[in-house]
């Protein structure tokens, strides 16, 4: 195999800073402004809450140094799905991709489309997921679900326009979130220096009281140790993980960044990196103004907490500490930064993918022409179409549930392509080596294990569909190989 960047009519314009921003821009949406209230409900202990988020952030940063080994030898468009293929075999590859396209790209396009209504309703109330503009019976569709698709819409069409301006919106967008994120942590850890519940929730951190079980149920009010609390971190990382998911975009346009070999491995340290530690700098100051527990029936923010912070939004509860009444105004506002940027790189980098697949002939052929610009416009075409459907199902939400068991299991398949891939191409051309190999790839691949296992066991629920999307995905492709054998006959 010859170390080369993929001969094509795509541009190499994309620098460090580009493809550092759409790492990191790719990975915030709303889930870090959301997801502790649940987190706090399952763990019910700041120490092991904080736990979560630094493992979730760890493992994150492991599985981006080892794309970088891969991202280093094959710097083509389709990223995982080409190393996929590479280490295993075309069906592997096309199995993450079908799943890709099913749900893990498209869904979180959908979700994120709708939290950026959900938080543009703030200001504009008609905008509400409660608005239902057409009630067929089978299905209601709501102002939010039709302004979704319209931002679906807009963020493809300006990625139609070429990669030049993709970049441009995807770099400011980043930057003002990162921004306005780091600002928010700095306010809240200067307020809380004159208050007491750093002491209160660090007093005894390490004694958990979950509010529910792990099947949502209310739970006993007993505190629980050993192997439940093993089974506890496993469920509630479902947040944390997913709130660190979309990473490893950049390896999908792999053949638009500059110097490759250095570039991608870089941003994938830098952009994993700096979301991590905002991550658990944005926990800690929510633990620092607001108690970790508290009350459904609570009368304001403090005495609901962070466990039972108003429709999950600990982000708004934390900054209405901070700047008052005119927090729920702040917050949207900056969701809808993130949301929206989060969204472009999603959108941006996702074509690419399906364009690598058509190259295969295992996507619909169109997908493989670039336009004018330089883009893949037609696959950019079906994403959006995809995305806008379930926009209008309504499943987007419970497909999100289903993304993080099958996005573990690609993620453990891909970094032991590296062993695979080190026997089986020893000659490739390896600009960077994955740091502490093998031990690094071999403690991801233990940990995501652990974690997986935990939610086949303990989370059955939302795991075993996930899985049935991609086990779909085997007989899917040897239909279209038998298809595409009978047309070339």
């Amino acid at each position: 195999m010859e170390n080369t960047t993929e001969k094509s009519e795509f541009k190499q314009s994309l620098s460090l800073f580009d493809s550092t921003m759409i790492v990191s821009g790719s990975m915030i949406g709303s889930g870090v402004f959301i997801v502790s209230a649940l987190m706090s409900r399952q763990l019910g202990s700041s120490g092991y809450l904080i736990l979560a988020w630094i493992i979730s952030a760890v493992i994150t940063l492991i599985a981006a140094l080892c794309y970088g080994e891969l991202a280093g030898m094959m710097p083509k468009a389709g990223g995982q799905y080409v190393y996929l293929k590479e280490a295993y075999n075309p069906l592997m590859g096309f199995l993450y991709g079908w799943t890709s396209f099913m749900v893990i790209q498209t869904g979180t396009i959908a979700a994120l489309g709708v939290a950026f209504a959900k938080f543009t309703s703030v200001f504009f109330p008609a905008l509400s997921t409660t608005n239902i503009l057409i009630d067929a019976g089978f299905i209601k569709i709501s102002a939010a679900q039709l302004l979704a698709i319209a931002i679906i819409i807009i963020i493809t069409f300006i990625n139609t326009r070429g990669i030049e301006l993709g970049k441009l919106v995807q770099g400011i967008f980043t930057s003002t979130k990162l921004l306005a994120l780091g600002a928010l942590i700095v306010a809240g850890i200067i307020i809380s220096m004159n208050g007491h519940f750093i002491s209160d929730n660090f007093h005894n951190m390490w004694n958990a009281v979950p509010s529910v079980n792990l099947d949502g149920t209310p739970a006993s009010g007993a505190p629980i140790t050993g192997i439940a609390i093993l089974a506890a971190m496993g469920v509630a990382m479902v947040g944390s993980l997913f709130s660190s998911d979309a990473w490893n975009n950049i390896t999908f346009i792999s053949s638009e960044v500059k110097n490759p070999g250095r570039n991608i491995p870089l941003s994938l340290l830098f952009g994993t990196l700096i979301v991590g530690v905002l991550y658990i700098l944005a926990n800690l100051t929510y633990l620092a103004i607001l108690p970790l527990h508290g009350s459904k029936e609570g009368i304001d923010v403090i005495h609901q907490g962070i466990a039972f912070a108003k429709d999950d939004r600990v982000g708004t509860a934390a900054v209405s500490v901070m700047l008052g009444n005119g927090a729920a105004f702040i917050m949207a506002a900056l969701i809808m930064v993130s949301t929206f940027g989060c969204n472009n790189g999603i959108i941006l980098s996702g074509a690419r993918l399906y364009y690598a697949m058509a190259k295969d002939k295992l996507f619909f052929k169109q997908a493989l022409k670039l336009n004018s610009k330089g883009v893949p416009a037609k696959s950019l075409l079906f994403q959006c179409i995809w995305a806008c459907i379930l926009c209008l199902s309504g499943s987007y939400s419970s497909l999100l549930d289903y993304i993080i068991i099958a996005s573990l299991l690609f993620y453990i398949f891909t970094i032991y392509g590296i062993f695979i891939l080190r026997k089986k191409q020893p000659d490739v051309i390896r600009p960077y080596k994955v740091f502490a190999y093998p031990f690094l790839p071999i403690l991801y691949i233990v940990i995501a294990t652990a974690i997986s296992v935990d939610l086949l066991i303990n989370s059955s629920g939302t795991t075993l569909p996930g899985i049935a999307i991609v086990a779909i995905g085997i007989p899917v492709y040897f239909i279209l190989r038998k298809t595409l054998a009978v047309k070339s006959s």
